[in-house]
C-alpha cells in the first residue's frame, strides 16, 4: 500500500479505483487490481 499526501493523481491511474473514507483516513481501493491500494497521510 502506498502512503501519499495527495491521492488525486493516483485516482486516475485505473478506472476501477474507488475513494473510500474509513476511520478518518482516505483510501483508494481497487477490487480488480490490488496493487493500486493507497492511503492518504
Amino acid at each position: 500500500m502506498k502512503i501519499r499526501n495527495s491521492l488525486k493523481a493516483l485516482m486516475t491511474r485505473h478506472r476501477a479505483n474507488k475513494l473510500v473514507r474509513r476511520r478518518g483516513r482516505v483510501y483508494i481501493i481497487n477490487k480488480v487490481d490490488k496493487r493500486y491500494k493507497a492511503r492518504q497521510g
